[in-house]
């Protein structure tokens, strides 16, 4: 609770750039979120505020939204990451809430031919045409356990750590093909969780994967990025770690992420029925 406290602190701010600001405000998640969605935003129209912090960013967004539409603010627009909430009802609901097609971000990127302009940037010809396997679709077989174990960890209140685990631990650098059970221990004992049992993890990861849902709803972009940065140094390329680090690649993905990308999305859609809901407020430039 005393986590959310200051989100009427982030409330009261947006309040008192009302005096200065008349266009919208468009909540997202943090720094990256905003360096994304500024390249379409009108700057004139729609300012753009980041809210971050615990217990997570997302949260903290949602709360500084419904502070303001409970007073009846008008002209804020919030965009979240889905994460899992389209598998599973989202007690979060509102018109002036959108989320991302995918996941979060990271998977829209990947998602996109932006994907495919980053891997011919660091790749290796010779080893891509030796790989003869969908990089975009290895990378989600590949993943799709790790989003699993986290979402089962969230269902099953189990507070698993998935932050800093080592993924040449039980990813094959040549192959990219996962270990489920070096998966489970990795996580376990980054988590501490020693008195979880792996085969009973296994059993109920092996019952989520056989409900075969989206994968692109179920994967993490960043754990996406990080099997990345992994192939580009042995699978499909031979670069060096410092070359191909996962914030870096992040930051390509973005650069490489074209305006048509985006008019192709859910998302662009529901921005554009929002301000014509919400007129005269707008958020994107008008040649997006």
């Amino acid at each position: 609770m005393r986590d959310f406290l200051s989100v009427d602190r982030d409330a009261n701010k947006i309040r008192l750039l009302r005096s200065t600001h008349s266009g919208t405000f468009l909540l997202v998640e943090g720094g990256s979120d905003k360096t994304f969605y500024e390249r379409f935003v009108d700057p004139l129209a729609c300012k753009l505020i980041t809210v971050s912090g615990k217990p997570s960013s997302k949260l903290r967004v949602i709360a500084v939204l419904e502070i303001l539409e409970k007073s009846s603010f008008l002209g804020v627009l919030a965009i979240v990451d889905a994460d899992f909430d389209r598998l599973s009802s989202s007690p979060h609901s509102s018109s002036n809430l959108l989320r991302t097609d995918t996941h979060d971000l990271e998977t829209m990127l990947i998602q996109s031919p932006a994907l495919d302009k980053v891997v011919a940037e660091f790749g290796s010809e010779e080893k891509i045409s030796q790989f003869k396997r969908d990089i975009r679709l290895t990378l989600l077989e590949t993943a799709i356990p790790l989003g699993y174990l986290l979402w089962i960890s969230q269902c099953d209140s189990l507070n698993l750590a998935f932050d800093g685990i080592i993924f040449s631990r039980f990813i094959n650098e040549q192959t990219l093909q996962i270990d489920e059970l070096k998966l489970i221990r990795e996580v376990k004992n980054k988590s501490q969780a020693f008195s979880l049992k792996d085969e009973e993890l296994q059993q109920r990861l092996s019952i989520e994967k056989n409900k075969s849902y989206d994968p692109w709803q179920v994967c993490c972009g960043h754990d996406l990025v990080e099997l990345l940065s992994l192939s580009l140094r042995k699978t499909i390329g031979s670069n060096k770690a410092a070359d191909v680090e996962p914030i870096s690649l992040e930051r390509n993905l973005r650069l490489a992420y074209e305006a048509v990308y985006f008019r192709q999305t859910n998302l662009y859609v529901e921005i554009r029925l929002w301000e014509s809901n919400n007129q005269p407020f707008k958020v994107l430039q008008n040649n997006i």
